[in-house]
């Protein structure tokens, strides 16, 4: 997996506790079979507007494939109980425009060492029988798939961490910190510029990203 590898003019990185906005917006532009692809089973915006509302209350680790400040896929690695433990879950959703570009490989990566560095010996991933592309990049990382209902379960089994896995992690969160806090940089002076102008065109992420500021996760 290489480090801080960037795809056109995109990054990957974590989503920190304020960026609730993106994440939810990302998912509300899964169109109707991404959406079916990502949670098994259609579901409305106001579904999604609820799930990405509690992305920290979760406690969930988000990592996030990032262009021209708009999050377009995310993969979520999720603890099974109220701490990490041996088992954790993914899952995944990536727009279309954006598939088949190595970028869910790359997140999934990103996840598994996620795991590794928190103890998991065991990762799951749930995706309907037909997810081929979530199967197919499963694969590259070795899982382990079987068929239950209808619906394909992978398992990996992270190895160990290390000081290198847990260095390659802690610099890349001081990467990702400071790119998030870029963001908020230019969402504001980009709000600053519409406020002189008149604030037509103006999104409701735009403003609230103008006026956050980018906390720190805790026990991320």
């Amino acid at each position: 997996m290489s480090e801080h590898h960037h795809f056109w003019d995109g990054v990957i990185r974590k989503l920190w506790p304020s960026e609730t906005e993106k994440f939810r917006d990302h998912l509300l532009r899964l169109d109707k079979d991404s959406r079916r692809m990502r949670f098994a089973h259609a579901v409305s915006d106001s579904f999604i507007e609820d799930y990405a509302s509690r992305m920290n209350d979760m406690g969930a680790i988000v990592y996030a494939f990032i262009e021209g400040g708009e999050v377009r896929a995310v993969a979520e690695l999720k603890k099974l109980g109220d701490t990490w433990g041996q088992e954790a879950e993914a899952a995944f959703s990536v727009e279309n425009g954006y598939q088949e570009k190595g970028i869910g490989t790359e997140l999934m990566g990103r996840v598994i060492r996620a795991a590794r560095n928190r103890g998991v010996h065991h990762l799951f991933m749930s995706c309907l029988s037909e997810n081929r592309k979530m199967q197919a990049i499963a694969l590259k990382h070795e899982a382990d798939l079987r068929f239950e209902y209808g619906e394909v379960i992978g398992e990996i089994v992270p190895i160990d961490s290390d000081y290198f896995s847990i260095m390659a992690e802690a610099m890349e969160d001081r990467v990702g910190y400071l790119l998030a806090v870029l963001d908020v940089s230019r969402a504001r002076s980009k709000f600053k510029k519409l406020g002189a102008t008149g604030t037509e065109g103006t999104t409701g992420s735009d403003k609230d990203a103008a006026v956050q500021k980018v906390p720190l996760a805790k026990g991320a």
